[in-house]
C-alpha cells in the first residue's frame, strides 16, 4: 500500500526518465541493503548518472533561455542590422556576426545554468521525496555533490574557454568586421530631403532618389564649402559663401574601392559670390561630371584590455590596475561555476516543495547577489580600499564559505529549513489570490452575479493561473538578469567616472519599465511552453481531451490573456515608459562620461524653409532671435534653378511683424544665369521669410522618450524643414507592432508546447527559441529596410508580426486536437 502511494505521488509530480531512474536507483539500493551486504556501487552509479542526465538537461535549457534574453539587449540597438543593411551583407557574415556575439554572453550564463539546472533536478528529487529515500537506505545528501561537481567541472571548462580565449577573440574579430563593413557602405542610395553631410567639404541635398540597377537622383542641391582660395581658378579671387551647383537631375555610381560616388549631372547650373559682392559668377551646362568623396569611417576600438589576448593580459597587467581587473575576472568567472553549483546542492536539497518556477528565481536572485557584491568590491579596489585579488575572488570564496556551511548542516534533522518557509509563505500568498478568483468565478456561476456573455470556466482558471504565475516568475527573472548583465557591462564606467552607487541604483530603476517591456513577450514564450509543457507531462492535457475540451479551447484563456498584455504593453508605453527613458538615458549619458545632453541641434546650418527656400547660417542665437551670416536661396521646384539669393550680414526677427529684419545685405534675382536685379540695402524686410526662430533649432529627440502622438508632431515638424525621418515614421508604426509581439509569441508557442507531449516542455523549447530569434532577426532586419527607405513604413513595422501570427495560426489549425 505504501509503495502504491509512492508511485502515485511519484506519476503526480510528472517524473520524467531521468527521475523515473533516480527513484529506481533509490529502491534498488533499498532493496540491496535489506537482502546482501555487498556494496552498491552500481546502483550509486546508476544514481549518478541519473542525476546528471537530469542537470544537464535542465542546465542547457537555462543556458539557451538566459542567453536568448541577454543576445536580445546585446544586439537590440539594430545598429549591427543597420549596418549590414547598407553594406548588402550576405547571410553568412550574419550569422558570422551573431555567433561571434555568443562568447562574450556564455561567460555568464553558463555558470548561471549550472545553477539552474542544479537547482531544478535537485528540488524535483526532493519534492517527490527522492532525498528522504536515499537517506532512507543510508545514502547521505552529500552523496549528490559528486554528480553535481561532475556536471560543474565541463561547465568551469566551458566558461573558461570562453573567458580566457573566445571572448578576447570575438570581440577583436567583431570590430575586424564591423570596421571592414562599414568601409564599404558607400552608397548612392541617399536619403532624400535631407542635408547630407558625409562627404568633406560638401552639403548635398537631393529632392527625390529613383532606385534602379542605375541610381538617378532629382533635383540636386550642392554646397561647396571649402576655402576661397581652394575653389580660385583663373586668378579670379572668390567670397567666403560657398559655390552652389543646380542640377535637374544626376546618374549616381558608387565606387566603393575609391569611397566615392560619382555624379553626371544633367540641365545643372553652378552660383558663385565673388570677393567684391557685386560680382557674381554663373555658368549653365547641359551636363556636367562631378565626383563626391565619402570620408573613411572612423574606426571603432573595444574598450581597453577587453579584447587583448589573455597571454599578452597577464604581462600588461604588472603595470596596469584595469588590465589586472581585467585578468582576474576571466579568472574568477569560471570557478564560479562550481561555486555556485556547490551552493544549490543544500538549497536544492531544502527545498522540499521545488519546481522549475522557483529554482529560476533563486538563480536569478543568487546571480544578482554575487554580480552586485563583485562590482562594488571592485570599485573598491580602484579607490585603493582593497587589492584587485580580494575584490574579484572575495564573492566566490564567499560562495564556498556558505556551500561549505550548508553542506555541513544538510543532514541534521532539526535544521530550520529558511527557503521552505519562505517558499511557503509564498505559496499560501499565491493561494489566496486563487481561492479568491475561483469565488468570483463561484458567484457567477450560482447567479448572485451579473453573468458575462462569456463566463469563465474552472479550466480557464486553471490554465490561466498557471500561466500568470510562470509568467511572473520568469518576467521578473529575465529582468533582474538583465540588469546585472547591464551592471557588469557599465563597471568600467562606473569606476572611471566615479559614479555614486545611489546614481547607479537610479538608472536601474528606471531602465526597469523598459526592461518589463522588452522581456514581457519572451516571458510570455517561456511561461506558455513551461504551463502546457507541464500540462501534458502530468497527463492533464490528455484527461482534458477525454472531457470533450480541445487543445483551442484550452488554449484561450492563455490567448486572451496575451491578448490583454500586449493591450497593457501599448499603454504602459504609452504612459509610463517614455517618460521613464527620458530618466535612464540622461543618467546612462552621465555613467559614459557624456557631456549633459540638451538634444539641440544648433550646429545645423542647413535647413529647408516652409517655401521655396533654403537657409544657410553661420551662427544662431535662438534666445535673441538672431541669425548672423545668413543666405537664403530660393529655388523654383520645378526645374531647380536658383531664382533669388539673399544675403545678409545679420537677420534679427521681428514679433510685430512675424518676419525678419535683415540688415547689411543684399538680394539677387535671376532667371536661369541671366542677373535681372541686384540691390544693396542696410535694413529690409521679406515677407515670405516667415519662419520664426524656433523652427531654426529643431529638439533632437529620441523615439523611445516620446509616445505615438508626441512622435507624430514631431515628425511632422521635422518634415517640414527638410529632416530625415524615415527612421522615425517606421518607429511610429513600431509603436503598436512592437506591443503585439506577446501575442504573437502565444500563437507560435502554444502549437509546440502540445507538440511535446508527455516529454515536457523541454523538446519545444529548440524550435520555439529558434523561431523567436528568428521573429526577432526578421524584425530587426524589416526595420532597417525600412529605415533605408526600401519599404513603406507601415510594411516594415508590421510584416513580421504578420509574417510569424500566420505561421502560429497555421500551426494551431494543424493540431491534433
Amino acid at each position: 500500500m505504501q509503495r502504491g502511494r509512492a508511485l502515485g505521488a511519484h506519476r503526480r509530480f510528472g517524473v520524467g526518465a531521468s527521475g523515473g531512474a533516480v527513484h529506481a536507483a533509490a529502491s534498488g539500493a533499498a532493496s540491496a541493503a535489506c537482502h546482501t551486504k555487498q556494496p552498491t556501487c552500481s546502483l550509486m552509479g546508476l544514481l549518478a548518472r541519473s542525476v546528471v542526465g537530469e542537470i544537464s538537461g535542465s542546465a542547457l535549457w537555462g543556458v539557451v533561455l538566459f542567453s536568448f534574453v541577454l543576445l536580445l539587449q546585446r544586439l537590440g540597438s539594430g545598429k549591427l542590422f543597420e549596418l549590414l543593411v547598407r553594406a548588402a551583407a550576405p547571410a553568412s557574415t550574419i550569422g558570422y556576426l551573431l555567433l561571434l556575439a555568443l562568447p562574450a554572453v556564455l561567460t555568464f550564463t553558463i555558470p548561471i545554468g549550472v545553477l539552474v539546472g542544479t537547482l531544478i533536478a535537485l528540488s524535483r528529487m526532493s519534492s517527490d521525496g527522492e532525498i528522504t529515500g536515499l537517506r532512507a537506505v543510508g545514502a547521505p545528501s552529500r552523496t549528490l555533490l559528486k554528480p553535481v561537481v561532475a556536471c560543474a567541472i565541463p561547465g568551469l571548462a566551458a566558461t573558461a574557454i570562453c573567458s580566457l580565449w573566445l571572448t578576447p577573440l570575438s570581440i577583436r574579430e567583431t570590430y575586424a568586421v564591423v570596421n571592414r563593413l562599414a568601409a564599404s557602405q558607400v552608397t548612392a542610395e541617399v536619403r532624400p530631403r535631407v542635408f547630407e553631410e558625409q562627404f568633406p567639404d560638401t552639403i548635398l541635398y537631393v529632392a527625390d532618389v529613383v532606385p534602379g540597377p542605375v541610381v538617378r537622383w532629382r533635383g540636386v542641391f550642392l554646397a561647396d564649402l571649402r576655402s576661397p582660395e581652394a575653389r580660385s581658378t583663373g586668378g579670379q579671387p572668390k567670397g567666403e559663401l560657398p559655390r552652389i551647383t543646380l542640377a535637374r537631375e544626376a546618374i549616381a555610381v558608387t565606387e566603393p574601392a575609391r569611397q566615392r560616388i560619382q555624379l553626371s549631372l544633367i540641365e545643372g547650373s553652378t552660383h558663385e559670390v565673388g570677393k567684391d559682392p557685386v560680382e557674381y559668377y554663373h555658368s549653365r551646362f547641359p551636363r556636367g561630371q562631378q565626383a563626391l568623396v565619402a570620408s573613411r569611417p572612423e574606426e571603432i576600438r573595444a574598450r581597453a584590455y577587453s579584447e587583448m589576448d589573455t597571454k599578452t593580459l597577464w604581462a600588461e597587467a604588472r603595470h596596469s590596475i584595469d588590465a589586472r581587473i581585467e585578468l582576474n575576472q576571466r579568472l574568477a568567472l569560471p570557478v564560479a561555476c562550481l561555486a555556485l553549483a556547490l551552493l544549490a546542492v543544500p538549497l536544492g536539497v531544502s527545498s522540499r516543495k521545488g519546481s522549475r518556477s522557483s529554482a529560476i528565481v533563486l538563480t536569478a536572485a543568487l546571480a544578482f547577489l554575487y554580480y552586485t557584491g563583485l562590482i562594488s568590491l571592485i570599485g573598491l579596489a580602484r579607490q585603493g580600499a582593497l587589492t584587485v585579488e580580494a575584490a574579484v575572488w572575495m564573492p566566490n570564496g564567499v560562495l564556498g564559505i556558505l556551500a561549505g556551511i550548508f553542506i555541513g548542516t544538510m543532514e541534521r534533522p532539526a535544521e530550520r529549513d529558511w527557503l521552505e518557509g519562505a517558499a511557503q509563505r509564498t505559496r499560501l500568498w499565491w493561494g489566496a489570490a486563487c481561492r479568491l478568483w475561483q469565488k468570483e468565478v463561484a458567484a457567477v456561476r450560482n447567479g448572485r452575479r451579473m453573468r458575462p456573455p462569456v463566463a469563465p470556466l474552472i479550466l480557464d482558471s486553471y490554465v490561466l493561473s498557471s500561466f500568470l504565475f510562470y509568467l511572473l516568475v520568469l518576467l521578473g527573472s529575465f529582468v533582474l538578469m538583465t540588469h546585472v548583465f547591464t551592471f557588469f557591462e557599465l563597471l568600467s564606467d562606473i569606476i572611471r567616472n566615479r559614479i555614486p552607487m545611489t546614481r547607479v541604483l537610479t538608472y536601474h530603476v528606471f531602465l526597469t519599465p523598459k526592461l518589463i517591456y522588452d522581456t514581457a513577450p519572451v516571458s510570455v514564450l517561456a511561461a506558455v511552453l513551461v504551463t502546457f509543457g507541464i500540462m501534458s507531462r502530468h497527463n492533464e492535457v490528455t484527461a482534458f481531451k477525454a472531457c470533450g475540451v480541445s487543445l483551442h479551447r484550452l488554449a484561450m484563456p492563455v490567448l486572451g490573456a496575451s491578448a490583454l498584455l500586449s493591450l497593457a504593453l501599448f499603454a504602459f508605453d504609452h504612459y509610463y515608459v517614455v517618460k521613464a527613458n527620458r530618466v535612464q538615458h540622461a543618467i546612462r549619458n552621465e555613467i559614459k562620461g557624456r557631456p549633459v545632453q540638451t538634444y539641440l541641434r544648433p550646429d545645423r546650418k542647413w535647413i529647408v524653409g516652409r517655401g521655396p527656400h533654403i537657409y544657410y547660417y553661420k551662427y544662431f542665437d535662438q534666445a535673441e532671435g538672431l541669425m548672423v551670416g545668413v543666405s537664403v536661396y530660393e529655388l523654383d521646384w520645378e526645374s531647380f534653378r536658383l531664382r533669388k539669393h539673399i544675403w545678409a550680414e545679420r537677420a534679427r526677427w521681428s514679433e510685430g511683424l512675424r518676419t525678419w529684419i535683415l540688415e547689411n545685405g543684399w538680394v539677387r534675382e535671376m532667371q536661369g544665369v541671366r542677373e535681372q536685379r541686384f540691390e544693396l540695402f542696410q535694413a529690409t524686410t521679406f515677407p515670405e521669410l516667415d519662419e520664426p526662430p524656433g523652427y531654426f533649432l529643431k529638439e533632437v529627440k529620441q523615439d523611445e522618450q516620446m509616445n505615438f502622438r508626441e512622435l507624430a508632431a514631431y515628425i511632422e515638424e521635422l518634415r517640414q524643414s527638410g529632416f530625415d525621418t524615415t527612421r522615425l515614421r517606421v518607429q511610429y508604426f513600431e509603436k503598436f507592432a512592437t506591443p503585439l509581439f506577446a501575442l504573437v509569441m502565444a500563437l507560435i508557442s502554444v502549437p509546440f508546447a502540445f507538440l511535446a507531449g508527455p516529454r515536457g516542455a523541454m523538446a519545444g523549447v529548440g524550435v520555439s527559441f529558434g523561431i523567436a530569434i528568428a521573429y526577432w532577426a526578421v524584425s530587426k532586419l524589416f526595420e532597417q529596410v525600412g529605415n533605408l527607405n526600401q519599404l513603406p513604413a507601415a510594411a516594415a513595422a508590421f510584416s513580421p508580426d504578420a509574417i510569424f501570427a500566420l505561421a502560429g495560426l497555421y500551426l494551431m489549425g494543424r493540431m491534433r486536437t
